[in-house]
């Protein structure tokens, strides 16, 4: 997994564990941080899948 898809993916969990506190807490500033999360987790998903393209384009046929 390249290190950005890596960075983005521990920034999710941070965001989900933090929409989770604030909501537990009463607030709605959660709102704020389930939108990142979801921001996030697009990265991730994103940057895991072009890694592997590039990989299996660059690896050699048989």
């Amino acid at each position: 997994m390249p290190r950005i898809a890596l960075f983005a993916l521990v920034v999710c969990l941070l965001a989900v564990v933090a929409a989770v506190v604030s909501f537990v807490e009463g607030s709605f500033l959660g709102i704020v941080w389930v939108l990142i999360a979801g921001i996030t987790s697009n990265m991730t998903w994103f940057y895991a899948r072009k890694a592997k393209a590039e990989k299996a384009q660059n690896a050699p046929t048989a």
